[in-house]
C-alpha cells in the first residue's frame, strides 16, 4: 500500500503500461488511502470514486487492446477546486458557489482525460484562491501532513497535501501571486508556473486575469516534466494563451548543469526580508551544491522585492474586485471573512492606481529580463519561512506575504519550487529556480540535477508513510 501511496508518475506508467499494475488496482488503494486520512488532513472537498473507477477500468480496457495512450495513461490526479470537470461542482471552496455544478470540462481537464489520467476529486483552495487559510467555510482548510497541525500553504493546498500524503501522485493548481509554489514549499514537493500563456486557464475560476496560471504538481521533478507536456499548448479560445510551440520537457533532464550560467539573487532573502536561517542556508548550500556540480553561479540584484509585491497587490485586488462585485453586493455573507475582506480592498483602489500599477509591472519586467541576459536560470527563495501551525491566525498572516514568489507572476516568467531540505524540526524548506520565457526545460534540466544530487524527494512525513 505505501509503495503504491509513493509510487510517481514515470515507474506507474512503465508498470501500467506493461500491466504489471492494473489501474483499477491502482485508484482502488489510493481511494482506500484517502478515505482513511482525508478526514484528518482535508485535502479533498470532493472525492469522485465512482467516476475515478469507471475511468480505471476503461484505462485497463484499452491497454489491453494495445492501446497505451502515454505515461498519464491510467494515472490518478486531483483538480484544484476552481478548475472545471463536466458534472462535478466548482465550488472554489465557498458556499457562494457550493451548487455550482460545471456543465463542461476545462481545457486542461480535457487534455488530462485526452492522456488517459483519471480524476480522482476537487481539492482544497483558499476560498476563490485568495481567502485562507478560513475555518468559517463549508468545508476545513488542508492541513499540512509534516508537523503536527501546520499550515501548507495555498491557495493550492489541497493539491500539496495529497502529494505529500500519498493520496495522489499528480495535481493541478493556479498561481496568481505563488499559489503553486507556496504548497510546494510548504509541503515538500515539486510545483512549476509555466510562462504566462503557456497553459490554457479556459474553464478556471479566475482570480486576476492578467497574473493567473494554471500548473502541474507532483513529487518528482520527471513527473512534472510528464504532467506540463500533456497541459502545454495554445488554445485560442483562451484570450491570454500564447501559440509558442512547446518543447520536449523531458529530453534534456539528465543533462546536468556543467556549463551553466546561473544567477543567485541573495538580496531577497538576506536583505529585503530577512528569511528564516535555516531557509537562508538551505539557498546557500544550493547554490554550493550547483557549483560543484559544474554551473557558474554569481549574484545579481532585481529591483527590491517590495517593488514587486505592491504591483502584485494592487492588480490582484483590483481584478478580483472586478470579478467579485455582483456576488459580493448581492451575498455578501456567504463569503468567509478573509476571502470577503481581501475582495472588498479592491473597491478602495483607484483606476489611476491600478493603471500605474500595470505600468510599474511593465518597468520591472524589462529590469528583470535584463538582469536575465546571459544567464541560463537565476535561483532564489520561494517560502522565506518553513510553515507555522495553522490555527495560528496571527502567524499565518505574518508568514504568508513573506515569499519571493510574485516577482515572476508580475514578469510571467516561469518558476517552479523543488524540496530544498528540512529544519530541525522536519519541517520542509525550499529553493525556486527562474528561467527565460517559454524556457521551462531548462528548469526541469537545472532541477533535476538538484534533485539527483540530494534525497529530498524520498522523505515522506512519518505520520502517513505508515498508514
Amino acid at each position: 500500500m505505501t509503495d503504491l501511496a509513493f509510487l510517481g508518475i514515470a515507474d506507474a506508467a512503465d508498470l501500467i503500461r506493461t500491466r504489471k499494475l492494473s489501474p483499477v488496482e491502482y485508484i482502488a488503494a489510493l481511494l482506500d488511502r484517502t478515505g482513511r486520512l482525508d478526514s484528518r488532513y482535508h485535502a479533498f472537498i470532493r472525492l469522485t470514486p465512482d467516476l475515478a473507477l469507471a475511468g480505471a477500468r476503461q484505462a485497463e480496457k484499452e491497454i489491453a487492446g494495445g492501446n497505451w495512450r502515454g505515461p498519464l495513461h491510467g494515472i490518478p490526479t486531483g483538480l484544484k477546486d476552481i478548475i472545471d470537470c463536466a458534472g462535478v461542482p466548482t465550488t472554489a471552496h465557498s458556499k457562494v458557489l457550493v451548487e455550482n455544478v460545471a456543465a463542461q470540462d476545462a481545457m486542461v481537464t480535457q487534455r488530462l482525460k485526452s492522456a488517459g489520467a483519471i480524476v480522482m476529486g476537487k481539492l482544497a483552495t483558499h476560498e476563490f484562491a485568495i481567502g485562507g487559510p478560513s475555518f468559517d467555510l463549508p468545508w476545513p482548510p488542508a492541513v499540512n501532513p509534516w508537523g503536527g497541525n501546520h499550515f501548507p500553504g495555498g491557495s493550492s493546498s489541497g493539491s500539496g497535501v495529497a502529494l505529500a500524503a500519498g493520496m495522489l501522485p499528480a495535481a493541478l493548481g493556479t498561481d496568481t501571486g505563488g499559489s503553486v509554489r507556496n504548497p510546494a514549499s510548504m509541503c515538500g514537493i515539486t510545483g512549476m508556473k509555466p510562462t504566462y500563456g503557456r497553459v490554457s486557464r479556459r474553464g478556471v475560476l479566475p482570480l486576476a486575469y492578467s497574473l493567473d496560471h494554471v500548473g502541474p504538481m507532483t513529487r518528482t521533478v520527471r513527473d512534472n516534466a510528464l504532467l506540463l507536456q500533456v497541459l502545454a499548448g495554445h488554445d485560442p479560445d483562451d484570450p491570454g494563451s500564447a501559440n509558442v510551440p512547446v518543447s520536449h520537457y523531458a529530453a534534456d533532464l539528465e543533462r546536468g548543469v556543467k556549463g551553466l550560467k546561473l544567477g543567485l539573487v541573495r538580496h531577497f532573502y538576506v536583505e529585503d526580508m530577512q528569511a528564516h536561517p535555516e531557509q537562508a542556508e538551505a539557498i546557500d548550500r544550493a547554490a554550493e551544491l550547483l557549483r560543484g556540480l559544474g554551473a557558474e553561479v554569481r549574484e545579481i540584484r532585481l529591483a527590491p522585492l517590495q517593488d514587486y509585491a505592491t504591483c502584485t497587490r494592487i492588480i490582484i485586488r483590483c481584478e478580483a474586485f472586478a470579478i467579485h462585485r455582483r456576488w459580493l453586493a448581492e451575498r455578501p455573507g456567504d463569503y468567509g471573512n478573509l476571502a470577503r475582506q481581501r475582495i472588498l480592498d479592491g473597491a478602495a483602489v483607484s483606476a489611476t492606481d491600478y493603471i500605474d500599477a500595470q505600468r510599474l509591472r511593465g518597468r520591472l519586467t524589462r529590469r528583470t529580463l535584463e538582469m536575465f541576459a546571459g544567464l541560463d536560470a537565476v535561483l532564489t527563495a520561494s517560502s522565506l519561512d518553513p510553515a507555522c501551525r495553522i490555527d495560528d491566525a496571527d502567524a499565518c498572516a505574518w508568514l504568508y506575504p513573506r515569499q519571493a514568489r510574485q516577482p515572476f507572476n508580475v514578469t510571467g516568467q516561469p518558476a517552479i519550487a523543488i524540496p530544498a531540505g528540512f529544519t530541525q524540526d522536519d519541517l520542509p524548506l525550499s529553493l525556486q529556480l527562474i528561467g527565460h520565457p517559454w524556457q521551462e526545460a531548462m528548469l526541469y534540466r537545472i532541477a533535476r540535477a538538484y534533485e539527483r544530487a540530494t534525497d529530498w524527494t524520498e522523505r515522506h512525513p512519518s505520520a502517513v508513510s505508515a498508514a
